[in-house]
């Protein structure tokens, strides 16, 4: 009975930690919808670099400050460190509309933008409710609050323009306001009813703790967690523009889509963290690796129009020419058949590329040509739609694949650090946040230098590359070195 009521107890404070880090996350990628919805109505003017550094800077504060959070939460417990973080953060959101240049939202963006630090504590807090057998499934739960990105990108939008419908000017700045007062009610209600949990028995210092970050074992999670908990907090911002700019889809449409990317991601978590426990991180890794490489391969294919060169006409022999049209050339009186040029027509709705080729004549009437002279040039136009449908079904799938490698990448850390959960936590966390924060200012300048969308997958290409390679590198060097305990064994400390 008392292990019952004890799971029970449990189960209470994991809903309530779940809950305020779904409330946090929401409020973490708030920019992705409220900076694009300014732009796109001209209230602001901010250039495409400047949307960029607008969407990073509030994952860049819940990066950094994620280890130093993470201590604390190791130190004084999750219950304390959360509502101080929640009703401290709701105070720039109650500033925000405030803000009247690209400095000033920069700078509230900065502060409120420590909700992302919300993981690191939930995280220290999610460890010590449950027994080591039952943390994949708690931790993935727990990370199930990644759908509050879902719930941003899902009503933001629609609320966005019924506050601005009789107030196009200044109706936006209700929005930040009402998450400023979500974020105090979920503050209040962790102080009042959350119990508090932490590290017992912890004698070592800060810089005694600080030594476990030289074990290249946390740098080797902090890159998956970069790739699949950082790509997906930059894409939960980043979609929504890319779909307005590319499929001209409304912000409320976009948001749509860019939610069907975040939801699935942020709950198939759970599942994640139920596959890590049945299954084995390394081998959930290596699918959501392989996965990510030849999604993001697909993706990264732009939507484009490609003219090149085709098959041309060359004389057979050498005469004069006597005649010519657009569908004939007669040299001394023997006609050669010229294809004729036809446009391709799309409505945009097709899946594979469409090609169509013709000649265009290059000599003229009377012209005296050698043998095997060139004709008419031969011109051959491809096409690919780079299909909406298409496009947001690889997106869904890519985002539920890194779900699932959130959950898989945070089943090591309790296990192999079960007393600097939160530290350790905390640093992978931050450098995953680190990708959420790099990874929009590197789209925009991708952007910005090819002139392509699909540049982003470029990027998440050959990054899954590189943690697909070192991972499997990883594996290789334990198997030659540690063969008779392979099965038991899913890590080394290289």
């Amino acid at each position: 009975m008392k292990n019952a009521n004890s799971l029970s107890k449990s189960h209470r404070m994991l809903f309530l930690n779940t809950l305020a880090f779904t409330v946090c996350f929401a409020c973490w990628t708030l920019n992705g919808v409220l900076v694009t919805y300014l732009v796109e109505k001209g209230i602001f003017n901010w250039s495409v670099i400047q949307v960029g550094w607008l969407l990073g800077i509030p994952i860049l504060t819940g990066a950094v400050m994620r280890l130093p959070v993470g201590i604390l939460t190791d130190k004084f417990g999750g219950k304390y460190v959360f509502s101080l973080l929640l009703l401290l953060c709701s105070i720039p959101l109650f500033l925000l509309p405030f803000a009247s240049s690209f400095t000033m939202f920069a700078l509230l963006s900065f502060l409120f933008g420590m909700v992302g630090t919300s993981f690191a504590v939930g995280v220290g807090y999610t460890s010590l409710l449950y027994p080591k057998e039952w943390q994949g499934r708690a931790l993935g739960i727990f990370g199930m609050g990644n759908a509050g990105a879902a719930i941003t990108t899902f009503i933001a939008p629609s609320l966005l323009n019924q506050f601005s419908a009789t107030d196009p000017e200044n109706g936006w700045k209700l929005l930040p306001v009402i998450y400023g007062a979500v974020l105090l009610i979920i503050g209040v209600l962790f102080l009042f009813f959350a119990e508090n949990r932490k590290m017992e028995k912890s004698t070592k210092t800060i810089p005694q703790m600080l030594t476990t970050l030289g074990c290249v074992r946390v740098w080797r999670f902090g890159a998956y967690y970069f790739l699949v908990f950082g790509c997906f907090v930059a894409y939960s911002q980043w979609l929504l523009p890319n779909f307005m700019n590319v499929y001209q889809t409304s912000l409320v449409m976009g948001g749509m889509f860019a939610t069907l990317f975040s939801l699935p991601s942020g709950v198939i978590r759970a599942f994640g963290g139920y596959l890590s426990d049945k299954y084995g991180a390394r081998k959930v890794m290596y699918w959501v690796l392989g996965s990510s490489v030849v999604l993001s391969a697909l993706l990264m294919v732009p939507k484009m129009e490609v003219t090149t060169a085709g098959a041309g006409i060359m004389a057979k022999q050498a005469g004069v020419v006597t005649a010519v049209s657009p569908t004939n050339i007669k040299i001394d009186g023997t006609a050669i058949a010229v294809e004729a040029k036809k446009e391709i027509t799309s409505d945009g709705s097709g899946i594979f590329p469409t090609k169509t080729s013709w000649q265009e004549v290059i000599v003229a009437e009377n012209q005296s040509v050698a043998k095997k002279e060139l004709l008419a040039r031969g011109i051959t136009k491809i096409r690919f739609d780079a299909n909406m449908w298409v496009y947001l079904v690889l997106v869904v799938l890519i985002g539920i694949s890194w779900g699932i490698g959130k959950a898989a990448v945070y089943k090591h850390i309790p296990e192999y650090f079960p007393n600097e959960v939160g530290i350790v936590g905390g640093m992978v966390g931050l450098l995953g946040g680190l990708g959420g924060f790099f990874c929009p200012i590197i789209f925009s300048y991708l952007l910005n230098f090819t002139g392509l969308w699909s540049s982003s997958w470029m990027f998440v290409l050959l990054f899954s590359i590189i943690c697909l390679i070192w991972m499997h590198i990883t594996i290789t060097k334990m198997m030659n070195k540690n063969e008779p305990t392979l099965s038991k064994q899913i890590e080394t400390k290289n």
